[in-house]
């Protein structure tokens, strides 16, 4: 069996707006109608390959269980990292989860916001390193390069055995002149970051070659502990744990490594050009959303994210556009790498829509706030079929709660009744109150908060079935 293990965190500032800290890219609609998350889980989700194994941070997991259940895709386990630690404590996590489940088995690590077209060509390049691993090796797997692409780490390959490549090096992201060099030689390889061995070579190579790693790792999965089907990370050892990618802690220094190369379609859409490259143009080179419009131009790229908008474009040549209802981001299409420096600045500006999306995903379903003004706030609320908010109360705000769709079975105080659609409610200040979808479909109700102060952390809660009291 090989075990997919999904690495699935990530700052999301490369495809800001869209993609953002709270609601980084693999989660985002970005090509098709799965998000790259639930593609990635989906390519495996086959015969030869055992349920996946999810690393993620505490803020994703709702997200991460919600995507699943929409593609019918049950994970093995989903890793809790109480902090983002890089790829190589992850990879360690991983490596010790499936070693416990399956002795024998291989894991597959492998991020999970790659854009690959053909899932069963990729499958087969997979089983094409399987013989490798089995004897022993760490098997990494090259992308056929298709341009002098500087954005991406290199491989160096050499002579053929059990049906791999010897891997020779690592090499850094190249200045395009080396990138130049690089292409012209069948030699080398895109890094992909994706890696096939058998559970227990992983752990001896981090034995090996970042043996604090792996003791602290050790001491962080013996004190993890269930919660709600997910897994928590002892968020006390793994504090001490050192942040470093897998290629710095292990593969450099391993000598047990081989790669397959892979020639089909392949991208880590690390920007708004790969973004562009890989979408559906039309004759002109534009890729435009079904709410937006081009007039005049030449390769661009124009998304407008809110149903309700309208992005027109006139007379422009290689731009990209990305409108959503807080924030909107224009650039060259050469430059658009430099969304993360503008990320930046918002952020030290105390700009939130740096790092926080406009719709807050919750275990219970999402809100999006409508209107947000002094005294009074307007949300939309989504709760999913059979979800509960907490059994809470507020200090500062008094609430009303009209519902649009389904039902809602609200609590107020000793107050217990069914809300239907166009019906409302009053929720005063600092009563107990709950609202529940009893119901099979979603229920949706418009809620107006008034008061002095309206933060989210303006809740007292009583009761919780997701455990956040």
């Amino acid at each position: 069996m090989i075990h997919p293990v999904l690495l699935c965190g990530g700052s999301g500032t490369r495809l800001w707006p869209l993609s953002r800290k709270s609601y980084p890219k693999q989660f985002a609609d970005l090509l098709g109608d799965n998000s790259l998350f639930q593609a990635s889980a989906l390519r495996f989700a086959c015969a030869g390959f055992a349920d996946p194994l999810v690393v993620t941070g505490d803020p994703f997991r709702f997200i991460v269980t919600e995507q699943l259940d929409e593609i019918g895709v049950r994970p093995s386990a989903i890793l809790i990292e109480p902090e983002g630690r890089n790829t190589a404590p992850a990879a360690c996590a991983a490596a010790i989860q499936v070693l416990e489940k399956d002795p024998d088995g291989l894991m597959l690590l492998l991020p999970s916001d790659h854009a690959i077209s053909d899932g069963a060509a990729f499958r087969a390049t997979i089983a094409g390193g399987v013989q490798a691993a089995e004897a022993g090796q760490i098997v990494t797997f090259g992308i056929a390069p298709t341009r002098a692409e500087t954005g991406y780490g290199w491989l160096e390959t050499g002579e053929e055995s059990d049906g791999a490549l010897r891997l020779e090096r690592f090499l850094e992201k190249p200045d395009q002149a080396k990138a130049d060099t690089l292409f012209a030689d069948k030699r080398y390889l895109w890094n992909a970051g994706v890696f096939l061995a058998r559970a227990d070579i992983m752990i001896r190579a981090f034995q090996a070659h970042a043996p604090e790693i792996l003791a602290q790792v050790t001491k962080a999965m013996e004190a993890a502990k269930a919660d709600l089907g997910f897994c928590r990370i002892d968020p006390e050892a793994w504090a001490k744990v050192e942040d470093l990618s897998i290629d710095y802690a292990v593969m450099e220094k391993a000598s047990n490594l081989s790669a397959v190369r892979f020639d089909g379609h392949w991208s880590d859409l690390g920007g708004w050009e790969a973004v562009w490259l890989e979408s559906g143009k039309d004759t002109d080179g534009n890729a435009v959303s079904p709410n937006a419009t081009a007039l005049d131009c030449r390769n661009t790229l124009l998304r407008a994210e809110a149903p309700d908008q309208q992005l027109v474009a006139i007379g422009l040549e290689n731009v990209v556009a990305v409108a959503m209802r807080d924030a909107v981001m224009v650039a060259d299409v050469s430059k658009a790498q430099n969304v993360k420096k503008a990320v930046q600045i918002l952020k030290d500006r105390g700009i939130k829509q740096a790092l926080e999306f406009p719709v807050d995903h919750r275990p219970w379903g999402w809100f999006e706030t409508l209107v947000l003004a002094d005294r009074f706030q307007v949300k939309r609320i989504h709760v999913n079929p059979g979800a509960a908010l907490s059994l809470q109360s507020h200090h500062h705000r008094s609430e009303h709660w009209i519902v649009v769709q389904g039902t809602a079975k609200v609590t107020v105080d000793d107050d217990v009744r069914l809300v239907t659609e166009n019906q409302s409610v009053y929720i005063p200040l600092g009563a107990v109150h709950r609202m529940e979808n009893p119901g099979k479909v979603p229920m949706v109700l418009i809620e107006v908060q008034t008061g002095p102060y309206l933060g989210e952390d303006d809740i007292v809660r009583y009761q919780d079935v997701y455990a956040r009291t």
